[in-house]
């Protein structure tokens, strides 16, 4: 069983959400949740809204799942649209703000992500 959680346009950096993302990939749910609420960063918090929004949509596709036993399947981060915006400088010039943002894709899974992965390259060996 797996389910999925996206996010377009989320205001940040990809290159910011990555670092957030890379600290949760292959965690357990509840150990995810705890790593989020403790960081200092400001993308822990979109990722945790995500995370639930996930789990939500578990126990709504499944009906009664044990939410201990649910693992982060997959999660990456695409870039996004960058809004251009124009800041005043001195004599007349102009500099060139990037407002960048991003894509998320969270997806949590009952199966551990190691163990599919070893079951789809024995299947292919044969």
């Amino acid at each position: 069983m797996e389910a999925v959680a996206k996010v377009k346009n989320q205001k940040g950096s990809p290159k910011r959400m990555r670092l957030v993302a890379d600290l949760i990939r292959n965690q357990n749910v509840q150990q995810a949740q705890s790593i989020l609420k403790f960081s200092k960063k400001k993308a822990a918090r979109t990722l945790d809204k995500l995370l639930n929004t996930a789990i939500a949509n578990a126990v709504n596709k499944e009906g009664k799942v044990e939410t201990h036993k649910l693992f982060i399947n997959r999660i990456f981060v695409d870039e996004g649209i960058t809004m251009k915006r124009f800041r005043a400088r001195a004599q007349g010039r102009a500099d060139l703000i990037r407002k960048r943002t991003c894509h998320i894709t969270l997806s949590v899974s009952d199966e551990y992500p190691d163990k599919k992965e070893k079951e789809e390259s024995v299947g292919s060996k044969n």
